[in-house]
């Protein structure tokens, strides 16, 4: 018995242990979602069609982002792309940066003692554009690091195609709405992207654009210096529901 345990312990130290954390995905939309992460969260069959649901358990270490792809399919030379959120003509997703526009969910999972709490840290981020509506909502858990209390949703479940500025609008090949790009990406403006003269806190302010963007989502960060709501860390939650169009 003492030669098993210690197998599974090595096996643990190895492989970095799994958590009991899950993360439920749930597709509310009237079509099918892709998803794709990075780095990789394990799932080898990313579509899941409207009304349909899947759960994936996390590691105990993570951090990355994930999102919702749209109208994926394969070609006559059986090359993969999304209007939406595509990579680089994968399935399941390799590069480290989806092509905008894209609604992205920010995640980091620590434990770093194994029989401590899970922490997970989440956030909303508008900052490459809106995709697909979505929300984030623990079950369990209590706020650590700055905040107390049950850990909050978050979410961003406003119709973009309703809001977003003309210039800003992406359409597919249909001539259809499909997402809204963010300032920064649509007109490479330092004041937009908050770098150059703009990096600092004092200079990366809200815009006209992302003052849109706030008020269509306020849970949501909506260029690079929002910091409201917090990035919030949740301890002990069993698990995450991620549900796409979720009004």
């Amino acid at each position: 018995m003492a030669g098993e345990a210690l197998i599974i312990l090595l096996l643990l130290f190895i492989t970095g242990g799994q958590s009991t954390v899950t993360f439920n995905y749930e597709n509310r939309c009237t079509e099918s979602i892709w998803l794709g992460a990075t780095p990789s969260i394990g799932d080898s069959d990313p579509e899941f069609p409207s009304g349909t649901s899947k759960t994936l358990q996390m590691p105990d270490q993570w951090k990355g982002f994930i999102w919702g792809r749209t109208k994926c399919s394969l070609n006559a030379t059986n090359y993969f792309s999304c209007e939406t959120g595509d990579c680089g003509g994968n399935k399941i997703c390799q590069w480290p940066v989806p092509k905008s526009p894209v609604t992205i969910l920010n995640f980091t999972i620590n434990q770093p003692v194994q029989t401590n709490p899970l922490v997970v840290s989440y956030e909303l981020n508008l900052n490459h554009g809106h995709t697909v509506p979505v929300r984030i909502r623990p079950v369990g858990g209590s706020l650590v690091g700055g905040g107390t209390g049950p850990c909050p949703v978050v979410d961003c479940a406003k119709d973009f195609s309703n809001v977003c500025p003309p210039n800003l609008v992406v359409k597919g090949k249909d001539g259809r709405y499909v997402g809204c790009l963010s300032a920064c990406d649509a007109l490479k403006d330092p004041k937009h992207c908050c770098f150059g003269n703009f990096a600092s806190p004092q200079t990366c302010q809200p815009n006209e654009y992302s003052s849109i963007f706030k008020k269509a989502c306020g849970l949501a960060h909506t260029y690079p210096g929002d910091k409201q709501p917090p990035i919030y860390s949740c301890s002990g939650a069993t698990s995450f529901s991620i549900t796409f169009c979720p009004a």
